[in-house]
């Protein structure tokens, strides 16, 4: 029995939740699908305020996710610094920040023609 492919629409909805869960803030979600060369469809990118809080939202998305739709990230990695979290789902990856580092590296002009869509936050 094979399963069934998960929609990234669905898999973005549960990140969300799980940043939101723990009060990631800042979430921006950027769509490189209609950019050439990339190697997934969709970066969601949020950040923490701590090492601590950085860990939280790792577990919490990762959490969210597998007790959802029983998926499990292809890779993970920065967890030991907890400074720049890399969570790869395939389709979509996640990258959790502390606030000076996501300042510091900008992915989102780096990826200055994707379309991006910002999260606001229920709390």
């Amino acid at each position: 029995m094979t399963k069934e492919k998960v929609s990234a629409d669905v898999l973005i909805a549960l990140i969300i939740e799980g940043i939101e869960e723990v009060k990631g803030n800042d979430i921006t979600i950027l769509d490189l699908r209609d950019i050439e060369n990339t190697v997934t469809s969709y970066f969601i990118i949020c950040n923490g305020t701590s090492n601590t809080q950085v860990n939280a939202i790792v577990n919490s998305v990762q959490r969210t996710v597998s007790k959802k739709i029983q998926e499990n990230p292809w890779h993970t990695e920065g967890s030991d610094q907890a400074e720049w979290v890399l969570i790869d789902y395939v389709n979509v990856v996640v990258h959790v920040f502390q606030k000076h580092i996501r300042e510091y590296y900008d992915l989102e002009s780096l990826w200055g023609d994707a379309k991006t869509t910002t999260i606001e936050s229920s709390y």
